[in-house]
C-alpha cells in the first residue's frame, strides 16, 4: 500500500477507535459556511466532524470487524467523539433537518453496526444526564418508600395509643 494511503487508512481508524461510537454521514450539498455551523453544534457536544476517503473507511471498519460496505458510497463524512452518543446524534439528525440537504448513512455503537433509522431512534433517547437524574430519582423514591413502610406499624400503634388516651 502506497503510504499516503495507509495514512488516510490510519487515520480513518484512529476516528473510529477513539471513540465507542461514530455515525456516517452524507455531507453533499452543504457549503463551508453551513459545515462550519456542523462542526460546531458537534463541537458543543464534543463530537468531531470529518470528511473521509470511502476506501480508507472500508479498510479501516474492516480491522475493526465492522460491515459498512453498503453504506459507503458518495460522499461520506464521519462523526465521532463525545460521552454521550444520544447528544451527538440529536445535533446531527437536528441538524440535517433544518438544512434538509444531507442525511445520516449510518454509524456503529460499541460492535453494533446502526442503520440511518436507528441512529434518529438514538437520537429521541434522552441524554446521558437526564439518563442519571431519573436513575437517581428513582433509587430516592424507593429509600423514601421503604422508610415509609418501615415506620407505618409505630405510626399505627401510637394513633391506638393517642385514641385509647382520649377516651380515658
Amino acid at each position: 500500500m502506497r503510504p499516503e494511503k495507509e495514512f488516510l487508512v490510519q487515520e480513518a481508524s484512529n476516528f473510529i477507535n477513539n471513540s465507542n461510537f461514530f455515525f456516517l454521514t452524507d455531507y453533499q450539498g452543504i457549503d463551508a459556511e453551513q459545515t462550519s455551523e456542523l462542526r460546531k453544534a458537534l463541537s458543543d457536544k464534543g463530537a468531531e466532524f470529518h470528511v473521509v476517503k470511502n476506501s480508507s473507511l472500508k479498510l479501516a471498519t474492516k480491522e475493526k470487524g465492522l460491515d459498512l460496505d453498503d453504506h459507503l458510497k458518495g460522499h461520506t463524512a464521519i462523526v465521532f467523539g463525545g460521552d454521550d452518543p444520544s447528544a451527538v446524534a440529536k445535533a446531527l439528525v437536528g441538524y440535517f433537518k433544518k438544512t434538509d440537504k444531507v442525511s445520516v448513512k449510518a454509524g456503529a455503537l460499541s460492535q453494533k453496526v446502526l442503520t440511518s433509522n436507528e441512529v434518529k431512534q438514538l437520537a429521541t433517547l434522552p441524554g446521558l444526564e437526564s439518563l442519571r437524574s431519573q436513575l437517581l430519582s428513582l433509587l430516592n423514591t424507593s429509600a423514601s418508600q421503604l422508610l415509609s413502610v418501615m415506620s407505618a406499624p409505630s405510626r399505627g400503634f401510637l394513633t391506638v395509643l393517642q385514641a385509647k388516651a382520649k377516651e380515658d
